[in-house]
């Protein structure tokens, strides 16, 4: 059974096999590797700063980078295998409401298909009702059939289409 998981070093070389499945410079919504920017996370030092820098990103007594709000990660896990990453942002910047949401998510190339992103984001919602949000913005491009499914199972209510600076994207409104 597949579980929600803090980022943890101990993940590391299950993470680093999931991450070759990606093309080169794919984006990976909700993984947070853009606090890895210039780190080589094959190296177990940088792995483990990077983790630390995901887990402080909730953490509301250390302000956000520029150009950032809060955030909480987890990691979409089967026992020691890396599946995913899911990320809950607590707030809302001009580029979270236009194109990125509240909540990002993706799920390894190996590990689609089975309903993870689904399960994910629906175990994700009650963390953002408990910290105070009555509804959340999830957004998909719009090409991603089987992400906008995801949402919608999830009680998404698409607002609207439109072209953003990443490119064209559903956005869904959850009620909590």
């Amino acid at each position: 059974m597949p579980e929600l998981t803090m980022p943890t070093a101990r993940l590391r070389a299950s993470w680093l096999t999931a991450r070759d499945e990606w093309a080169p410079g794919s984006h990976q919504d909700g993984s947070g590797l853009g606090l890895a920017s210039g780190a080589d996370l094959a190296d177990p030092e940088d792995f483990s700063a990077w983790v630390g820098r995901l887990r402080q990103q909730s953490d509301r007594s250390v302000a956000p980078e520029e150009g950032r709000v809060h955030a909480t990660h987890w990691w979409i896990v089967e026992g020691d295998d890396y599946l995913g990453a899911i990320d809950l942002r607590h707030g809302l910047n001009d580029f979270l409401l236009d194109a990125g949401g509240h909540i990002g998510y993706s799920i390894r190339p190996s590990a689609r298909r089975r309903g993870l992103a689904t399960w994910a984001l629906g175990a994700v919602l009650p963390e953002a009702r408990a910290m105070g949000l009555e509804r959340v913005l999830v957004t998909c491009d719009d090409d991603n059939i089987g992400s906008a499914r995801s949402i919608e199972r999830n009680g998404g209510v698409l607002e609207d289409v439109r072209t953003t600076g990443a490119g064209v994207k559903r956005r869904y409104w959850i009620a909590l």
